[in-house]
């Protein structure tokens, strides 16, 4: 699986047909300068609306290059992410680590990885050499996910204390649970990725059952209802309505990728990426 994960992403991000589109990350690493009128052959995506509005006539924004990004995903791999019908979940947040690593190695940035659950389990040093990116992928497949609890509290505070540089930080999930990123995002720039399996969303009614907690390993046995269904998803759209709210107001970007969608199709769409 780990050789299959990396093999697709790297074919991905430097293959024939997407290799020399723009890098996912294209325009993070600039820093705004000036305006100056378009002409043509610019990238209209650099077109300044209100200053063009304003005036009668269209002007783009103008950016010098900045320092090399900081690009880190840090991965909440409680055993609720032990879970998929079409994949795991856990395959899923491997295959956009791996994404987010050749692309910040395409593009020349450094690269890191964070592996969290109840507590800190792993965090790489920023590199820009491909072995981090295999490296990371495979300590995330290796991983035991099983009987851990997912502290969204513990994780949000640990990574504001110790990351010191501002980066591009992409935060991978299924965020089920309390969510604050509000510190977070006011140091670094946040990307949330959330990432679901559409049966947890849309279950149906399955009778009598023996479940088992992934979280603490704790089995029951119990009625799976019509009514039961329809109070989980209940709230879990009330969960969900909550976390979008609060990443907008937090001006984070987020978005979520089911486990039988395809992760760079997604990440392209969020980032910008043609």
């Amino acid at each position: 699986m780990i050789k299959k994960i990396l093999l697709k992403a790297r074919k991905q991000v430097f293959g024939e047909m997407l290799g020399n589109n723009a890098s996912l990350f294209q325009g993070e690493g600039f820093e705004f300068t000036e305006l100056r009128e378009y002409v043509y052959g610019d990238d209209v995506r650099k077109i300044d609306w209100k200053t063009t509005a304003k005036l009668g006539k269209p002007f783009i924004k103008i950016y010098r290059e900045e320092r090399e990004l900081n690009v880190i995903t840090a991965v909440m791999m409680g055993g609720s992410t032990y879970f998929g019908t079409v994949k795991q979940k856990s395959d899923v947040m491997a295959e956009l680590v791996a994404l987010l690593g050749f692309s910040a190695v395409k593009n020349g940035d450094l690269f890191s990885n964070i592996i969290f659950a109840d507590k800190l389990y792993k965090m790489s040093r920023p590199n820009k050499k491909f072995f981090a990116v295999q490296d990371a992928v495979t300590q995330m497949q290796e991983f035991e996910m099983l009987g851990k609890g997912s502290d969204y509290k513990s994780f949000a505070d640990t990574l504001y204390k110790r990351i010191k540089r501002k980066s591009l930080l992409f935060i991978i999930s299924d965020f089920v649970g309390e969510v604050d990123l509000a510190l977070l995002s006011k140091k670094h720039d946040v990307v949330a990725l959330v990432v679901r399996d559409r049966f947890e969303e849309n279950p149906q009614a399955l009778g009598q059952m023996r479940l088992m907690d992934m979280e603490n390993q704790r089995s029951f046995e119990g009625l799976v209802g019509s009514a039961e269904v329809k109070n989980y998803i209940q709230a879990l759209h009330a969960n969900d309505k909550k976390l979008y709210a609060h990443f907008k107001s937090s001006a984070v970007r987020y978005t979520k990728i089911y486990t039988d969608e395809e992760p760079y199709l997604k990440l392209a769409k969020l980032l910008g990426g043609r």
